[in-house]
């Protein structure tokens, strides 16, 4: 039996900086991810199937025509593979959960069969997050978010809290309600200079979409923090701390004021 799990991505920074005549949007990020996520594992069967069961399973719709399905027929991998999915993620919540999901069998089979010397263009074509998370290590992110270089990062290992008020935001709409306004280039240096000096685009159009949003970032600035932003498309939030103490610190205290918000305590891989 093989088992991966599908790290939570997180965007230290992004950039938008134009919408493209295509539809899609030209993109300059930052990629980042924590060492907790949804669960996979995968045993040899007859054929492709899907279990999934977790606290958001419920709310993937269609598991057999999900994310993780598509990777699998997209991939060589045997015969068939009996997939077990604990979705602990929530959905639609800028922590690229499907995404990440895909990214997690991709792994999977490059253990059990090696992957295609197309594999990057094949994880495009599922979404435009899927290359990174594949990786799941630090890397910058340009065009569509698929053009990747990794990038040795200083903050490896920095405690971090993700906060999310439960509620679902799909990207469409956030990327449709972004002003078209290009506020500049992603700043270059260090990981922390990057995330410390950028800025997430979508945070706004997001706010007027979901409030709660701001909710949130707000009570993740009284923790303390040395950054707190808004990752992906929202609604999920990071905050990032010099010590574990501070983090623990913060989720408790989080936790005591808004027990109905999600949360997840982890470190930057």
């Amino acid at each position: 039996m093989l088992s991966e799990t599908a790290y939570a991505k997180i965007n230290l920074a992004l950039h938008v900086r134009r919408r493209r005549d295509d539809g899609y949007h030209e993109l300059e990020t930052l990629f980042a991810f924590v060492d907790g996520g949804d669960r996979l594992s995968a045993s040899p069967a007859e054929a492709d199937s899907l279990v999934t069961h977790g606290e958001f399973a419920s709310l993937i719709e269609d598991p057999f025509g999900n994310i993780v399905a598509k990777a699998l027929s997209g991939l060589p991998h045997g015969k068939g593979w009996a997939v077990d999915l604990e979705k602990r993620l929530p959905v639609a919540a800028g922590l690229g959960g499907g995404s990440a999901d895909a990214g997690a069998v991709f792994r999977m089979v490059e253990r059990a069969h090696g992957l295609p010397d197309d594999w990057q263009a094949r994880a495009a074509r599922l979404g435009a997050d899927v290359p990174a998370c594949v990786l799941s290590t630090t890397c910058v992110g340009t065009g569509t978010g698929t053009e990747l270089a990794p990038v040795q990062s200083d903050l490896a290992g920095t405690p971090v809290l993700l906060v999310n008020p439960r509620a679902a935001v799909p990207t469409g709409p956030v990327f449709k309600a972004w002003d078209g306004v290009d506020r500049g280039a992603m700043p270059s240096g260090s990981v922390r200079e990057i995330a410390l000096g950028g800025r997430n685009d979508l945070e706004a159009p997001a706010i007027v979409l979901c409030p709660a949003v701001a909710d949130v970032l707000a009570a993740l600035q009284f923790t303390d923090p040395f950054l707190a932003r808004m990752s992906g498309s929202g609604a999920t939030c990071f905050a990032l701390y010099d010590e574990e103490a501070q983090r623990d610190r913060a989720a408790k205290k989080l936790a005591e004021k808004h027990p109905g918000w999600w949360q997840m305590t982890g470190s930057l891989r």
